[in-house]
């Protein structure tokens, strides 16, 4: 006997969305306030959890729900859908951007109301005097809470529309409304925003953005982009996974630390009046949580896609990942080109999706020069990026240009590190799309890398003495197997990885991340680290255990590993560990900051193998 879900609570309860969701089934309910993985229009999602039967009835059931109470309000709802994805259900709609709190609450009383029309249709009186008596009295409460929500929203949402109209990016928060970008952009507090007649509108446009997604390499290529508009003479602003800054010819002013690889480092970036260009890296999570941060880029790149992050929002597939991640072309210019990666297979099907259903041209960049996807690309659109006898090429316009020796490129380590090859086909070609000029993208592939601040924590190599110590931000097992191969290639007496995970992933990712590290390279320990900051949700020894027990698995030797209590004191024991020739090998997460620390002291005062920390 299926188990019915429960009448909601009274209406008052019911409503009360900040202290409950209105029924047990509901997961997460958010608003989405830009381009999302559903719509390129702001909107509402709702997650249910797949309980039983009556769940596949009620979705089927929820559009329907949505669409009543839409126009009670007077919404255009497009086409409300609701998925399955494995465990959970998804639901979208699109919702004004005034509107988008109430749209929450749309979401969640379709939902109540379509679990409760099961149950009527099974003969339950109760529920279907509830559907009956209900409705007016929900539509009163959601006319109520749109009109306190739009209120102080009207005057920003007049001056987005008249943004649009004329082609300029608009980015809306909580408290601040903008539209254009950079030295072009205008902002002004939600409580002060002047009328759009009153708008100097001829000083304000846009400045070149960039986004810059995918599974690996996204930092590196995100600062390799930003180098490159640098090279060109212009004011660079980035976000990253380890913060927000902007570059100029004077130096560096950091905007903010940390990981700002979602909306909120974008508004940060687009909203400083030095920036002449901006590069944002944009991760799955917060293209997720909050879709995209502005409405208008000029190029876009996804670098790969791996597996990873697998069972969150919907997300269970290598394909799912990947159209997640174009959300991204959902805000190119008209004439823009998204870059896409001609090596990963499911990016190879997604741009033929996207040219099959005419969304985007697509600039393809590959490590084989004589890939058809790549030529095709040149032939209709003019540009590709390829590896041609050692050295990297860039077609503009039709005509390929050299841009030098891959080993001679220094983030390459003299051509020792493939991914970052792969890093520097997507940088050229994302760059030269957006308006980088060549000569541009050539000097700074000749110098990016030089200098220990370029790229920090990306296959950074530090020697220590007689001691190679390679840090790298390594997080999956596609990451970890090119970290692996990268260390195989360093000569070395020995080498010793240190190995850790975030406790979002589950036991199968931890898995396959512990086997990818054991099967890439031959390492003499591995040191496991425990990570007190990422435990999210993780019992204490859980992740490392895990993982322990898969490196046992795959072969390790059980007196080559060993545990410690957190990264920095795992980067100490391997340091007391080493010896004169040996290479350390260490993916940094939770103390980035700490072991930069530590090995850029022990580098200042000579540090070597054998002597005191």
């Amino acid at each position: 006997m299926t188990e019915r879900p429960a009448l909601p609570a009274p209406l008052s309860a019911v409503l009360a969305i900040d202290e409950e969701f209105p029924s047990p089934t509901i997961l997460d309910s958010r608003r989405l306030t830009g381009a999302n993985w559903w719509s390129d229009q702001p909107g509402a999602v709702l997650e249910v959890r797949n309980a039983n039967g009556n769940d596949r009835r009620a979705l089927e059931r929820w559009p329907r729900e949505v669409r009543v109470l839409c126009d009670a309000l007077a919404w255009p709802h497009g086409a409300p859908n609701a998925q399955p994805h494995g465990a959970l259900s998804v639901c979208f709609l699109t919702a004004p951007l005034d509107g988008l709190m109430t749209a929450t609450t749309v979401a969640e009383q379709a939902w109540v109301r379509a679990e409760v029309w099961v149950r009527s249709q099974d003969g339950d009186a109760e529920a279907t005097a509830w559907l009956s008596t209900s409705l007016s009295a929900v539509i009163d409460a959601l006319r109520a809470r749109y009109e306190t929500e739009r209120a102080p929203l009207s005057a920003a949402c007049a001056v987005v529309a008249s943004a649009a109209q004329r082609g300029c990016s608009w980015q809306l928060d909580d408290d601040i409304v903008s539209i254009g970008s950079g030295v072009h952009g205008l902002s002004w507090p939600l409580t002060s925003v002047p009328a759009v007649e009153q708008l100097p509108w001829y000083t304000v446009s846009d400045v070149p953005v960039v986004l810059v997604t995918g599974s690996n390499g996204k930092t590196t290529t995100t600062r390799l982009v930003a180098a490159m508009w640098r090279a060109a003479g212009k004011t660079a602003g980035l976000s990253c996974s380890d913060g927000v800054y902007v570059h100029d010819d004077r130096g560096t002013r950091e905007l903010a630390s940390g990981d700002y690889t979602g909306p909120a480092g974008a508004r940060l970036v687009l909203r400083d009046r030095a920036v002449q260009a901006a590069v944002l890296e944009t991760a799955r999570g917060g293209m997720l949580r909050r879709g995209l941060a502005t409405s208008r880029a000029r190029a876009a790149v996804i670098t790969n896609i791996s597996a990873d992050h697998f069972g969150e929002y919907g997300v269970e597939s290598l394909g799912d990942l990947a159209r997640v991640k174009a959300t991204v072309a959902r805000i190119l210019e008209p004439t823009a080109l998204l870059v896409l990666n001609a090596d990963d297979e499911h990016l190879r099907a997604l741009g033929a999706a996207l040219e099959r259903e005419h969304a985007h041209a697509v600039a393809w960049f590959s490590r084989d020069a004589e890939h058809p996807l790549v030529q095709r690309g040149v032939q209709l659109h003019g540009y590709a990026a390829v590896v041609c006898a050692g050295h990297l090429l860039l077609a503009e316009h039709g005509v390929w240009g050299d841009l030098g020796a891959v080993q001679d490129m220094p983030m390459t380590l003299n051509g020792l590190a493939p991914h970052n090859v792969e890093n520097a086909l997507a940088a050229s070609l994302t760059a030269s799309v957006a308006g980088v000029p060549y000569a541009a993208v050539h000097a700074a592939l000749r110098n990016f890398g030089g200098s220990t601040h370029d790229n920090a924590g990306r296959m950074h190599r530090v020697v220590l003495g007689n001691v190679t110590v390679l840090v790298d931000y390594a997080h999956n097992p596609d990451g970890m197997r090119v970290l692996g191969a990268t260390a195989m290639a360093i000569p070395a007496a020995r080498r010793l990885l240190v190995l850790g995970q975030a406790g979002n992933r589950d036991d199968a990712q931890l898995v396959a991340l512990a086997q990818a590290a054991w099967a890439s390279a031959r390492y003499d320990r591995v040191f496991l680290k425990e990570m007190p900051e990422m435990l999210r949700g993780r019992a204490p020894g859980e992740v490392t255990q895990v993982l322990r027990s898969a490196l046992l698995e795959a072969g390790a030797p059980p007196d080559a590993i060993s545990a410690w209590p957190s990264e920095l004191e795992a980067v100490r024991a391997a340091l007391a560990w080493a010896q004169p020739g040996d290479l350390l090998v260490l993916p940094t997460h939770a103390q980035k900051e700490a072991v930069d620390a530590l090995l850029g002291g022990l580098q200042a005062q000579g540090w070597r193998a054998g002597e005191p920390l």
